[in-house]
């Protein structure tokens, strides 16, 4: 079944779809974006998910989003598409077509949104570190950017390695994020995740688990998470996902005990509420 997708405010056949070549999120990757899990048919956290998006664009100096008619692309894809158990929204927003180089051009943004069926992701989660550092004070830091080559060669990395995900750490040689996900560690019974000032990015699923769940945001050194008692991700997608390795080295314990509590209180709040 081809789902609808849509484009700058009309659904259309994905054949036909069609974005400008000169699309600056194509030349230059001047473009935020958002990744939102459905479940059963229905978006989870899409008010976040639009606000987040609203703020990337903000920090990027863009135009803003439409986000109220981004929510109704959102639901009237949906509702041509079938109801899987777990579906992804992608939300992307450019800056629209412009010059060959940096500067923007004046057409107005371009913004697409795509549904597909997600599968879900193993029991826990092996881990690469990677050589090369997010830097914390950069332009970029915290924003969901479609500039995402350099996540897409860590993954490579890790991935070379046996890794399911690639982790970062920052300049200051704490630990980051992954490429798609925020880190949680336990150490002596405390759940720390790294601060936003770290250079993460303020992850829908992170910030539910805070709240949920508990849990601090402390500078966290990046040998921290291979010394770890136990230690998960958190992302859109894979809610919480426990890490069974970190460079080849096993973990205590994977699920851990305060691993398992933070799955099953977020697995029950999601249910409870789908737009929290």
């Amino acid at each position: 079944m081809n789902v609808p997708v849509w484009v700058n405010g009309r659904l259309t056949d994905p054949a036909q779809a069609a974005v400008s070549v000169f699309d600056h999120g194509l030349m230059v990757g001047d473009g935020v974006f958002e990744t939102v899990k459905c479940v059963g048919g229905a978006p989870f956290a899409l008010t976040r998910h639009l606000e987040r998006l609203r703020l990337s664009a903000r920090r990027m100096e863009m135009p803003e989003p439409d986000t109220d008619a981004i929510a109704e692309g959102v639901r009237a894809c949906l509702a041509q598409a079938p109801s899987w158990a777990l579906g992804r929204i992608r939300i992307t927003h450019t800056s629209g077509p412009g010059p060959l180089g940096s500067d923007r051009g004046d057409q107005g943004p371009t913004t697409v949104i795509v549904v597909a069926e997600q599968r879900p992701f193993p029991a826990t989660a092996d881990v690469a570190v990677v050589p090369w550092p997010r830097n914390e004070h950069g332009a970029l830091a915290g924003v969901k950017s479609t500039s995402y080559g350099e996540n897409a060669k860590a993954l490579f990395y890790a991935k070379a390695r046996g890794g399911g995900e690639a982790i970062f750490g920052n300049t200051a040689g704490n630990l980051c994020e992954g490429t798609g996900s925020n880190v949680f560690i336990v150490r002596e019974g405390r759940l720390i995740t790294p601060t936003l000032a770290a250079g993460c990015l303020a992850g829908v699923t992170r910030a539910l688990t805070l709240e949920w769940c508990g849990g601090v945001e402390e500078d966290v050194p990046l040998a921290a998470l291979r010394e770890a008692d136990e230690a998960f991700l958190t992302s859109t997608t894979r809610d919480v996902q426990p890490i069974r390795t970190v460079d080849g080295a096993v973990l205590p314990a994977a699920p851990g005990p305060i691993t398992v509590k933070a799955m099953r209180i977020f697995a029950e709040r999601a249910a409870d509420d789908l737009d929290p």
